[in-house]
């Protein structure tokens, strides 16, 4: 478990995540086409206003349970940041990618 408190970030969901009622963006970290672990990924509102941080995993996965709207999902690692913008109209899985350089 990372210092931030957040649960452990893998590639599958927990079991009890209901995609049909959950907003979930799902994503992943890398660098140059390969997986970016350790890097600090925060969530941030339409506004621009920081909402949550997790650490992805060592295979780059982190997730996020959001609201429905607009986001911004920045990573921040020692090799570089990167952000990508993501739009979840509603509750499903939301695929993000995220690429550092």
């Amino acid at each position: 478990m990372d210092g931030c408190g957040a649960p452990e970030q893998t590639a599958e969901l927990p079991v009890n995540v209901d995609v049909e009622k959950e907003t979930v963006l799902n994503g992943k970290v890398t660098a140059g086409g390969s997986p970016v672990g350790g890097a600090f990924v925060r969530l941030l509102d339409a506004g621009g206003e920081f909402t949550a941080e997790v650490v992805s995993s060592s295979d780059g996965h982190f997730r996020f349970f959001a609201a429905p709207g607009e986001w911004t999902v920045r990573a921040l690692h020692r090799t570089g940041t990167g952000e990508t913008k993501v739009s979840a109209a509603g509750p499903g899985l939301h695929p993000v990618a995220v690429s550092v350089a």
